[in-house]
């Protein structure tokens, strides 16, 4: 074990209590975004159901047949707006990735996949006894009816069937068992899923009858989350990366399993002031250009010629075959960027202090972080965690930036003491050393945290008892 503090921390000029913070405005206006999504989001299914009410549905009560009827139709149109909200949460609108942050809108979106199925498959079930009940049927044979008799039936039958594949294949347990471009590719069957519903809903008795204002909401909203899709996830990727023109320039070993790739393209300034912010990579050579790699920058898009191009650089550590590949790319590979992603940048920043930790290669994001955030020397501390030295990467790098900057650095190695949740090595562990040892002014920072879950938890926990609050906090996920 070796704790070492590497930059001392400079006196800092005593501050009044009510000194300026510049981060105060763009963190309330955050908060203020987030209520007015969340507004809009319950605001969502209340005019779904609204508009059905306003347009008479609620006289379907009227009879035991008309109830189960009126349960299914509420329950498909709040179905419907559920899984439309969960495409706009995955579609990487930039409002909701700065607002919560990409993790969170991902995470949300996965909530949201049982209670719409749910919902789904309530209105199949009581639409077919409700039709049933009127018709004097039983609910298997009315559903056989439908399918056979009403036009576009079948299709919202199909589109059951794909959601519970795509729910069923999220499910943590499934997926894990599965390579990412398995689940990726089933996942995309949510799109044939939604396509495949829309028809019942116009063709299929009066509810979206022409000139009715539940014609022109459904519309509306269906178009729009169609546009948002086709623009952020397939445009917009493509307009990149047709402007950045970005190539493979070298790659340089940094560590056993580790390498940092530079690439050079054009106007790269645009790129600047990402922080630790994440983009998803794709090498277009052959065996490579299908799979998608979220990688975040290790440093700042530099050198800047006459004609505006420069060079930026990601650090990767071979974790698996796809990114083991990414170690013999030839210089000259074209590459395709989407991006950037996330929260984990100045954009999140509430407080004038700031404590930035990082484990294994996710040492990498707090460096571009360290190099772009805006601090005042002695309000930073670094603290770089791994099983030795070695696996401290571009740790020199690092170390230059907190001289140059004012930050306060430690190298904390060593293996973790068996038995014990700590995210410290065993000597700091064993000693009571928690965050606030490294930084006494911890309760008053905005913390961000990088590096293997499991860690990191321990570190939001850790940073939780010494009294950080959640707003303060900053750790991105970025697995699937």
């Amino acid at each position: 074990m070796n704790t070492q503090l590497l930059a001392p921390r400079p006196a800092v000029p005593r501050r009044s209590p009510g000194a300026a913070n510049p981060f105060r405005g763009q963190h309330r206006r955050r908060l203020l975004t987030a209520d007015l999504l969340t507004v809009l989001f319950w605001a969502s299914l209340a005019a779904a159901v609204a508009l059905w009410m306003a347009d008479g549905g609620a006289a379907g009560f009227s009879t035991p047949a008309g109830s189960f009827t009126a349960l299914g139709i509420v329950t498909g149109l709040a179905g419907m707006d559920l899984v439309l909200l969960m495409l706009l949460l995955a579609a990487r609108i930039p409002l909701i990735d700065r607002t919560v942050g990409h993790d969170r809108a991902l995470e949300f979106h996965r909530k949201l996949g049982k209670p719409a199925l749910y919902l789904l498959l309530g209105h199949g079930i009581l639409i077919a006894i409700g039709y049933g009940m009127a018709e004097g049927l039983d609910p298997v044979s009315e559903l056989v009816a439908l399918w056979v008799l009403v036009p576009d039936m079948w299709l919202a039958i199909v589109s059951i069937g794909l959601f519970i594949a795509v729910v069923v294949t999220s499910l943590v347990a499934v997926r894990r068992r599965f390579p990412y471009e398995f689940w990726y590719a089933v996942h995309l069957l949510t799109y044939a899923a939604v396509l495949t519903a829309i028809p019942h809903q116009f063709s299929v008795g009066a509810l979206f009858a022409e000139g009715t204002w539940q014609r022109w909401y459904w519309l509306a909203l269906c178009i729009l989350t169609g546009a948002a899709l086709l623009y952020y996830r397939v445009a917009q990727p493509v307009l990149a990366t047709f402007r950045h023109q970005l190539t493979v320039s070298r790659v340089i070993p940094v560590a056993p399993g580790v390498v940092s790739i530079e690439m050079s393209g054009l106007h790269l300034d645009q790129l600047a002031g990402s922080g630790g912010r994440f983009f998803v990579w794709r090498f277009l050579a052959p065996g490579l250009w299908w799979h998608p790699h979220p990688f975040s920058l290790s440093a700042e898009p530099m050198k800047f010629d006459a004609g505006g191009r420069g060079t930026l650089r990601i650090t990767v550590r071979n974790l698996g075959r796809g990114s083991a590949q990414l170690a013999s790319l030839k210089r000259g590979t074209k590459v395709a960027v989407e991006g950037p992603y996330g929260l984990f940048s100045t954009a999140a920043r509430s407080r004038n202090h700031v404590v930035m930790v990082g484990a294994g290669i996710g040492i990498t994001p707090i460096r571009a972080l360290l190099e772009s955030t805006p601090f005042q020397p002695g309000n930073a501390t670094v603290i770089l965690r791994g099983h030795s030295e070695s696996e401290l990467y571009l740790g020199k790098e690092i170390l230059e930036l907190c001289r140059r900057r004012g930050a306060t650095l430690f190298h904390l190695t060593g293996s973790r003491p068996a038995g014990v949740r700590t995210w410290l090595p065993e000597g700091s562990a064993r000693a009571g050393h928690r965050l606030a040892s490294y930084d006494p002014n911890v309760a008053d920072a905005d913390v961000y945290v990088c590096g293997p879950a499991a860690w990191a938890e321990n570190v939001l926990d850790d940073a939780r008892a010494a009294g950080v609050r959640d707003e303060q906090l900053h750790y991105e996920r970025f697995d699937w």
